[in-house]
């Protein structure tokens, strides 16, 4: 290989491939551990372009290609799992697109591209794939996201609950995988000082509840409260609310680079019609790891994510990077 600047030249010819190579660190440092392509930009994607426009490194790790996801573009029917398989590979490109519409310039996937594979949902023969995330080995791949701690030395790190917001099998692992990382890197000194779930208020959700109870393409048919919800988290126990409107367009623009996934007509844009750029723009976590700062509101949510921290750019020598100071 040769050093060509940012990219590496591979033997035997063929284009440079453009790799990221962080030189350099800003004062705030924001980590999100996503199960797949298409998870960032709708659970994450307004906060993602919010610190990316405000000058904060965002790393975005996501652990699988998403192979077994549906095809909603009818001429790549044929890239599905059963038939081509070839579903991840063009799901990269899409990921590309959605970061670049989010302004996301440090993106990896976890072990390399394909080294974890789509686990489909739970209870499925996919399940039991030996690349299937969800058969990974804790330790090893919460090895690979460690390597990126010791590199971005995040101060904030976003993932999922341990139900993986919703149940799938690969936000679960994604789950387990960060919170181990964070344990091994806490032994090295240089773990996240806060670590933050995905949430959703339940206020937030009884309001779509009722705003979508006459509406055709109504995402909560048969749901008579937030109750029947596999997620849904009490006010009190949101700890921030990250308001993100100006960024609503970045985020509906990443989440029409997936395409497949994404469907021109799905519910998700006609909520962005209906409520605009508070149902685009805001989004909520929980804190499980490290002090809640400063707040506002009735239950003191955080309106930054990096609140309370001391903020510094950490020593990246190699002695440091390995974790050996």
């Amino acid at each position: 290989m040769a050093d060509l600047g940012g990219r590496v030249s591979i033997a035997g010819g063929g284009p440079p491939v453009r790799v990221t190579v962080v030189t350099t660190l800003p004062d705030r440092r924001l980590l999100l551990v996503h199960a797949h392509p298409d998870d960032e930009s709708i659970g994450t994607g307004s906060t993602m372009a919010h610190y990316a426009a405000t000058g904060a490194h965002v790393t975005l790790v996501t652990c699988t290609l998403g192979e077994e996801g549906e095809i909603h573009v009818p001429e790549l029917a044929q890239l599905v799992a059963a038939e081509a398989d070839q579903l991840g590979g063009y799901r990269i490109g899409e990921l590309a697109a959605a970061c670049a519409a989010l302004g996301v310039t440090d993106h990896r996937f976890l072990g390399g591209a394909g080294r974890y594979r789509d686990s489909g949902m739970m209870g499925l023969a996919t399940n039991e794939h030996p690349r299937a995330f969800w058969q990974a080995d804790l330790d090893e791949a919460a090895g690979h996201l460690l390597e990126i701690m010791r590199e971005v030395r995040p101060q904030v790190m976003i993932t999922y609950d341990d139900n993986g917001f919703y149940g799938h099998p690969d936000h679960i692992q994604a789950h387990r995988v960060a919170m181990r990382a964070v344990e091994l890197a806490a032994a090295e000194g240089i773990a996240p000082a806060k670590v933050y779930w995905t949430a959703m208020p339940r206020s937030v959700l009884d309001a779509g509840l009722n705003a979508f109870t006459e509406a055709s393409d109504n995402p909560f048919a048969g749901i008579d409260s937030v109750d029947d919800l596999p997620f849904g988290t009490p006010d009190p126990e949101i700890a921030a609310r990250i308001d993100a409107t100006d960024q609503h367009a970045a985020k509906e623009a990443a989440m029409r680079a997936h395409a497949t996934q994404i469907p021109a007509t799905s519910w998700l844009y006609s909520i962005a019609g209906n409520f605009g750029a508070e149902f685009m723009g805001v989004e909520y976590f929980t804190l499980a790891v490290g002090d809640k700062g400063p707040g506002n509101g009735p239950y003191g949510w955080e309106d930054d994510l990096f609140a309370g921290l001391s903020l510094d750019v950490p020593d990246r020598s190699p002695v440091a990077a390995a974790g050996l100071r």
